[in-house]
């Protein structure tokens, strides 16, 4: 069994364009078409049982649009989708909003600073999170570089540290294993705090020296695999964790039951 903590789908009517800009933006090629129907046919190749969907509310307007699509992607493909939902830091009445969230029944909320353009721990931000911490949602945040997208970096991890010291959020994930292509300081900064950490488009790009440094500092009851779909192959990224040399059990809760546990799945 394999959850991958960390995907995302477009519109069939906007997929094609959005994987054609995103690809030229970032430089990188996409594993697949970006589609509902290209991440199943992704997790058929690749042994993933659950796929968990993060949208990405990139302006208050699309507030209702996203979530009721995620809601329904929950109802369409119980057991197998999972989505959360979204908000902007812009969205009035932002506790109204995430009591929606939690009353459609999303495990959880996406955070993007950088397409977002607001730092992680600016009071907008903050208010959101200590909300929907309180309401029980998973806390779901971009962190480091985004590849597609110029500086400044929205969620360092100094400043990631600042929300967890401030807010201290019982089920908060930082994407990218805390902070994509900022690991040293994710190493010094984060690992051992109580957080989690995906795989997401990780693997590739981080030294497996430094990956299990991270891992046996943080602890492996609080990673996730993730893959960042389409952008990363997941067939490769499960390979490549079953390659790690670690313990067997320390694989499955990587693969599998950490996530299982946080997503107080059955």
């Amino acid at each position: 069994m394999v959850i991958d903590f960390h995907t995302h789908i477009f519109p069939d009517r906007i997929a094609s364009k959005s994987i054609e800009n995103l690809e030229k933006a970032s430089g990188i090629t996409a594993a697949t078409d970006g589609t509902l129907s290209g991440l199943l046919n992704s997790m058929e190749k690749s042994t993933v049982s659950v796929s968990v969907i993060l949208p990405v509310v990139t302006k208050p307007s699309q507030f209702d649009s996203v979530n009721q699509f995620a809601a329904e992607v929950n109802r369409t493909y119980s057991g197998k989708l999972l989505s959360f939902g979204g908000i902007h830091p812009d969205c009035e009445d932002y506790k109204n909003k995430l009591d929606t969230i939690k009353d459609l029944g999303l495990p959880g909320i996406k955070l993007h600073p950088d397409y977002q353009r607001v730092m992680i721990d600016d009071v907008r931000y903050m208010n959101i999170m200590e909300y929907a911490d309180s309401l029980g949602l998973i806390i779901m945040v971009h962190a480091g570089i985004d590849i597609g997208l110029p500086n400044p970096v929205h969620c360092p991890p100094d400043r990631a540290r600042k929300v967890l010291d401030t807010i201290k959020p019982s089920k908060m994930v930082l994407a990218h294993y805390g902070g994509w292509k900022q690991w040293e300081e994710v190493y010094e900064l984060l690992a051992g705090e109580n957080v989690y950490l995906d795989t997401s488009f990780t693997f590739d790009y981080i030294e497996r020296e430094m990956f299990l440094k991270i891992l046996e500092k943080h602890g492996h009851e609080k990673i996730l695999f993730a893959t960042d779909s389409p952008w990363s192959d997941a067939k490769k990224a499960v390979e490549t964790v079953r390659s790690l040399p670690v313990l067997a059990n320390v694989k499955e809760d990587i693969l599998y039951n950490n996530a299982k546990r946080l997503l107080n799945m059955k």
